[in-house]
């Protein structure tokens, strides 16, 4: 009789050590698939809004991709129609255009051409206005909008904030 108690224990304390193996096991591989910190910091950017200039285009990186920001002056607001207003991105009452600087048809890299107020893709020839929507094909759409979030005068890059989602909803940006 004791001999088979005694066997019925160590067989519980064989399958609960192998169980806890089992779970630290698990909990290594996960760790493992995580992204490190390092490239979840490389994930957003907190941009102070407040340095840029009117009409003034600025590149900055994100993520590896280039990201084109604009301040809007009062002349250019007044020109916007309806549609080129809703890709604006409004910090502290002020209007800009924020977009991922690569061309909706193949990736390509558009340079801004400040004279015509547009962006120019070389390798097929789309091109969008100063606010990123498409005004000659083939791009299949305006540029892309970076996730955004809005805090005081900053702007964050990669987190998404409730503005950037209404622009989402709307078919603005994917």
């Amino acid at each position: 009789m004791k001999e088979s108690s005694r066997r019925g224990f160590m067989g519980k304390v064989l399958g609960a050590v192998a169980g806890l193996g089992a779970i630290g096991s698990l909990v290594a591989m996960k760790k493992s698939w995580d992204p490190l910190p390092s490239v979840k910091a490389a994930g957003f950017i907190t941009l102070d809004m407040s340095v840029y200039v009117d009409n003034e285009l600025v590149t900055k990186e994100w993520r590896k991709k280039p990201i084109f920001i604009m301040k809007k002056s009062a002349e250019a607001l007044k020109k916007q129609t309806q549609e080129q207003s809703a890709r604006d991105v409004v910090v502290d009452g002020n209007s800009y255009m924020v977009a991922i600087g690569l061309c909706t048809h193949l990736g390509c890299i558009p340079a801004y051409k400040k004279a015509e107020e547009e962006f120019l893709c070389a390798c097929h020839g789309a091109t969008f206005d100063s606010s990123g929507q498409v005004t000659k094909l083939p791009a299949p759409r305006g540029l892309d909008i970076p996730p955004f979030k809005i805090d005081g005068s900053n702007l964050i890059l990669g987190e998404v904030g409730p503005e950037w989602q209404k622009m989402k909803d709307n078919g603005i940006t994917l």
